[in-house]
């Protein structure tokens, strides 16, 4: 086999042609010669790519690899960002202790495993909607559109307590923020009046709480500043990527018919099957830490000031960690997983996303047992450019039985 280069130039991004669920191949390629290899970045920074599983759970896990965004090299292709600002106060993704702990400490008794099982009939009851919309809509529909956007966006809506009223405004301007066909301008704008709904929703919770996770940090000593940013950071991170996994599972789902025949069998079998297209499927398929100090890793040293770019897909195909791990097995044990991160900054919606995939996936499959694509599978427009993968549009049809 032939030695990987010295440095790798710029993070794989290309994936095998009718593999649309797999990694790059060169990431697989360089996982074998070893788990750490040297990238430089689009910026010129010659950091780090991480491509094991064990080297990148690691890396997470440690506080010596910092999350502050104004230390970040981005890796992704694209317009260079010669300077990446500090993260605004709330922004608590790319902050470390003690200031992380501070907001993580005020949110996570707000999310926890208990209280989010709690949402299930909640999200049950907005899944068995959105399926009747489908119904009565008839085939065939764009599945992102009519389905795998509205769960997690109404269910933000729960959330931060968005009144009725203004739900369906709030929801088109979100969508619209999340719709990577749109124009940047149109993206843009939908973004900045998404800021001023949050800002104005926080005022308003000030004046008269709810019962709402928003209303529950007002009574803290957050700034409407912080609070904002908190908003936009948990409808960010909690619409778009679950969204995308939505979709994408469903995509993953179609295309390996006897897995999908086994959820639609044994209902059972949903919490494996959803940890086990998390694994497969690492739709935030590249994490960034940079160094703080000089650290020893893997036979490495890992100079402070350097990016690593984590690569969740390749470490989660990791062979020394997960048996045939190119495999979608939905019986397959696949806890352990690093779809959500680990350490610190593990996902904070991450039980939340679990319940709505829990739900979504096999209610659509008893819904529509006929479910399947109006197009091949290669004409699927994916999102290959994207820091988080998933699928623009998703295409399906069924036999509505008139």
């Amino acid at each position: 086999m032939t030695s990987p280069p010295t440095v790798v130039t710029g993070l794989p991004m290309t994936r095998p042609a009718g593999c649309p669920f797999d990694p790059p191949r060169e990431l697989a390629r360089l996982r074998e010669q070893r788990p750490i290899s040297r990238m430089r970045f689009p910026d010129g920074h010659v950091g780090r790519l991480v491509t094991g599983y064990e080297s990148a759970r690691a890396i997470l896990a440690d506080p010596r690899f910092s999350s502050r965004h104004e230390l970040m090299h981005n890796p992704f292709p694209g317009p260079v960002i010669p300077e990446i600002p500090p993260a605004p106060p709330g922004m608590f993704i790319g902050i470390d202790p003690p200031e992380h702990t501070r907001y993580r400490k005020l949110l996570a008794g707000k999310f926890t495993a208990r209280r989010m099982r709690l949402l299930t009939e909640r999200v049950q009851r907005i899944t068995e909607e959105q399926l009747d919309a489908m119904e009565r809509h008839g085939p065939p529909v764009d599945l992102v559109t009519a389905f795998a956007l509205p769960i997690p966006t109404l269910m933000i809506c729960e959330l931060l307590g968005v009144p009725y009223a203004q739900r369906d405004s709030f929801q088109h301007h979100a969508i619209a923020v999340s719709d990577n066909d749109a124009p940047p301008e149109e993206r843009y704008a939908a973004m900045i009046a998404l800021g001023e709904y949050l800002q104005q929703l926080v005022q308003a919770k000030r004046a008269e709480p709810t019962d709402d996770l928003l209303s529950d940090l007002t009574t803290g000593d957050l700034t409407d500043e912080e609070l904002t940013n908190i908003g936009s950071l948990l409808l960010g991170a909690g619409l778009d990527t679950s969204a995308n996994m939505i979709a994408l599972g469903v995509f993953a789902l179609l295309q390996h018919p006897a897995q999908l025949s086994a959820l639609r069998d044994d209902p059972s079998l949903a919490d494996q099957a959803v940890e086990e297209l998390l694994r497969y499927l690492s739709i935030a398929h590249t994490m960034t830490r940079t160094a703080l100090e000089d650290v020893e890793l893997d036979g490495h040293t890992v100079k402070a000031g350097e990016t690593l770019a984590i690569s969740i897909q390749a470490g989660n195909r990791d062979p020394a960690t997960y048996t045939d791990p190119d495999l979608l097995d939905l019986r397959r044990n696949a806890s352990g997983h690093l779809a959500f991160g680990h350490g610190m900054h593990l996902c904070l919606g991450h039980q939340l996303a679990r319940v709505e995939l829990r739900v979504a996936y096999p209610a659509l499959a008893t819904r529509f047992p006929t479910l399947r694509l109006t197009i091949p599978t290669e004409d699927v427009p994916m999102r290959t450019n994207s820091d988080i993968y998933g699928v623009h549009r998703l295409p399906v049809t069924w036999d509505s039985g008139i």
